[in-house]
């Protein structure tokens, strides 16, 4: 770590990341506030250096998406915003790193970049772990009464997860 480097709590970063245009992103009032400078000064020293910026590395909000995004955010957080911020993908979030030059905002760049592969590992793993029951199923699933049932079990137990995460919970006393 770099001297005087501070530590920002990826359950920090992970609530300041949102998915907008199918994309993981982050805003640049966010990005700004981790880095510790202005809003205005991140994306002046952005506009010097357009040309490292193309459209799946940052973008900006539509009207519609700004205003679906502040519904969805508490509005009295978003303040007197007068325009529609500009949303910066993981590339563009690396991309930062070769303009903002201070220390502090490469300890942050690389905290962020850790926190958007830690998701992408975490998204992957699932699927990953779903497909590999499915292909193990089809090889094996038909040879023996004994391994229909370890699939048949795997199977409800990643039915479950999913289903624990949707229920909700019964509440515990009396009616």
């Amino acid at each position: 770590m770099l001297e005087n480097s501070i530590v920002i709590p990826s359950e920090r970063i992970i609530s300041k990341i949102y998915i907008i245009r199918n994309r993981k992103v982050m805003l640049d009032r966010d990005l700004a506030e981790l880095y510790g400078v202005k809003t205005k000064d991140l994306n002046a020293a952005v506009k010097r250096n357009f040309k490292r910026f193309p459209e799946d590395f940052m973008f900006k909000l539509s009207k519609d998406e700004f205003k679906n995004l502040r519904l969805q955010i508490s509005t009295s957080s978003w303040g007197g915003m007068r325009y529609e911020p500009y949303a910066f993908t993981e590339g563009g979030v690396a991309m930062l790193s070769g303009v903002l030059n201070s220390s502090r905002a490469i300890n942050v760049n690389i905290q962020i970049i850790r926190t958007f592969i830690k998701i992408r590992e975490l998204l992957s793993t699932n699927d990953a772990l779903q497909r590999k029951i499915m292909e193990l199923e089809k090889k094996y699933g038909s040879h023996d009464e004994k391994i229909k049932k370890i699939f048949t079990t795997l199977n409800l137990l990643l039915l479950d997860e999913k289903e624990e995460k949707s229920e909700p919970k019964n509440k515990i006393g009396f009616k």
